[in-house]
C-alpha cells in the first residue's frame, strides 16, 4: 500500500540497522539506504522520549543540504531508559555485562523515535515500551554476550534473540518497537502525510 501512496517520491533510509531495514520491506516500500556519520551526543537536561527525539532528528542534518523536492528522509534512535538514565550502545563485553546485569529483575523502557523529514521539514513521532526481566545468571549473561555481540543494540539486548526468549517475563506495549521501530505509528504518520500532500 505504502509503495503505491509513494510511488512519486525518493524514499531514503539514513540508517545502518538491518531492522529497520527489514521494517521498511516488509511495509512494501521502495528505499534507499544512504548513511553519514554523526556523533551521538545529546543535552544532559533531557530526559526519556527527548532524547531519542533529539537524536533521531540530529541524525537527519546532515543529510539536509543534498535533498530533492522528491526526497523523503527517515531517521531513528532507540534508547532503553532505566531509573532515569539512558542505555545506549555497550562499546564492549564488559559495558554490556554491566546493562545486561542493571536490567536483570527489573522493568525498563524502550523508546523509539523516528524523523521524517523533507525540505518543508521534519515531523517525529515516538514510541514507549515497557519491558521487564527475570533475574538473569551470570552465565546467561555470558552466553549471550559471547553468542549473539550485541554491541550495535541500545541497552545490549534484542528482544528478538536469545535473550529475549529466555529472559523477559512481560512486556507492555509494542513488541516492534523494542526491535527499534514504531511500526504502526510510522505506518499511520507516513499515510497521514501523503494524504495531506494530496489535497
Amino acid at each position: 500500500m505504502l509503495s503505491n501512496l509513494f510511488k512519486d517520491k525518493h524514499i531514503i533510509l539514513g540508517s545502518a540497522s538491518p531492522r529497520r531495514k527489514y521494517f521498511l520491506e516488509e511495509l512494501d516500500l521502495e528505499f534507499e539506504i544512504r548513511l553519514k556519520e554523526v556523533e551521538e551526543k545529546y543535552p544532559e537536561n533531557l530526559k526519556g522520549e527527548e532524547i531519542s527525539d533529539y537524536l533521531a532528528k540530529l541524525k537527519a542534518e546532515p543529510f539536509l543540504p543534498e535533498l530533492t523536492e522528491k526526497d523523503i528522509l527517515i531517521t531513528s534512535d532507540t534508547i532503553v531508559w532505566l531509573k532515569d538514565k539512558a542505555l545506549g550502545k555497550p562499546k564492549n563485553s564488559d559495558e554490556a555485562r554491566i546493562m545486561l546485569k542493571s536490567l536483570s529483575g527489573k522493568s525498563h523502557e524502550v523508546i523509539s523515535s523516528v524523523a521524517i523529514t523533507t525540505i518543508k521539514g521534519s515531523r517525529v513521532i515516538h514510541e514507549t515500551t515497557r519491558v521487564t526481566f527475570k533475574n538473569l545468571t551470570d552465565q546467561e549473561i555470558d552466553y549471550y554476550i559471547a553468542n549473539f555481540k550485541p554491541f550495535d543494540k541500545a541497552g545490549s539486548y534484542g528482544i528478538q534473540e536469545w535473550i529475549g526468549y529466555i529472559g523477559i517475563k512481560r512486556i507492555e506495549g509494542s513488541y516492534f518497537n523494542v526491535m527499534g521501530f514504531p511500526v504502526q505509528k510510522f505506518y499511520e504518520l507516513m499515510t497521514k502525510i501523503q494524504l495531506n500532500n494530496n489535497r
